[in-house]
């Protein structure tokens, strides 16, 4: 099939990749600009983009898509049978979603209608959801609000951070575009409609979320833990340093929340329960497993964190 594709960030690369790789005729990517990064503000490119490139394909990196005209007629020049979006940043207007002859087509890292939004693999263990998915829908002016297509589950193991679930998601998510588009052309696509009534909105995260309330429950506190890893991470304090806690793991203790329970492992008491934190990033140090980092910081049992 001749396909336009939209995406920007690791996530949209696998779904890329596995249309290349299936052999597919990919007319252009559409991905974000180049945003300066670092501490020397290099541009860099979007991973779709890095992709591009590296197999000469034309990329476009519109500022905008609505009332662009140049960009929407460079879309319709093109004349692909669908147009594949999967994380690409930008609300489509009417006039690019009525261009393919199938249609646009959007990966989505949910199972619809539940976390439509910017952070659904996230918000899935930050809640403590035991299953998630991918799915993929038609297109339309709303926010993940079209059509239903197909979809693919996957169970959230209990230690799973929202890193690891994400690269499990992309991979699931490159598969299932595949046979969405073989169905697509085919005929044998039956679209769903959503059921609003059970929608959800996973808002995008921000560092004001970063800060663990050891009076939580240690369930609670361990899905903060994971949700927010690798981004941007949740935190406490340690004389007067911010401590990032990338990973933990249940356990049963009991105590002053915040309170040091044990140093091997490092076990820090909850409001309920307890858990063993496995690594951690002291401010302007790098990241470690805690062993490492209670070999140059002393800890006590009994010591209180995060007040």
């Amino acid at each position: 099939m001749k396909i336009v594709f939209m995406g920007t960030p690791d996530f949209a690369r696998d779904s890329l990749e596995a249309i290349y790789n299936a052999g597919h005729d990919i007319l252009a990517v559409v991905t974000n600009v180049d945003k300066p990064k670092g501490r020397g503000m290099k541009m860099i490119a979007t991973p779709v983009k890095e992709f591009a490139i590296e197999k000469n394909l034309p990329v476009f990196q519109p500022e905008k898509v609505k009332k662009n005209e140049e960009f929407i007629n460079e879309i319709k020049s093109l004349n692909p049978d669908i147009i594949c979006v999967v994380a690409y940043g930008k609300i489509l207007p009417k006039e690019i979603l009525d261009i393919p002859q199938y249609g646009c087509i959007n990966v989505h890292a949910s199972l619809l209608p539940k976390y439509r939004g910017a952070a659904p693999i996230q918000w899935s263990v930050l809640n403590g959801d035991k299953e998630t998915g991918v799915t993929t829908m038609y297109m339309e002016k709303g926010l993940d609000t079209g059509d239903i297509l197909e979809t693919k589950e996957y169970e959230i193991g209990i230690n799973d951070t929202a890193g690891e679930v994400f690269d499990t998601l992309a991979e699931m998510g490159g598969k299932l575009i595949l046979d969405t588009l073989e169905k697509a052309e085919k005929g044998e696509l039956h679209p769903i409609k959503q059921d609003d009534s059970k929608s959800s909105y996973a808002k995008m995260l921000d560092k004001s979320m970063c800060n663990i309330d050891f009076s939580k429950t240690n369930l609670q506190v361990h899905n903060q833990v994971r949700g927010l890893s690798p981004w941007p991470v949740a935190s406490t304090k340690l004389n007067g340093k911010v401590l990032k806690i990338f990973e933990t793991r249940l356990t049963e203790g009991k105590g002053k929340p915040g309170e040091i329970l044990n140093t091997n492992p490092l076990t820090i008491a909850c409001g309920e329960g307890a858990v063993v934190v496995n690594t951690v990033q002291l401010q302007g140090k790098k990241k470690m497993d805690s062993k490492a980092f209670l070999q140059g910081h002393k800890l006590e049992k009994g010591t209180v964190i995060g007040e």
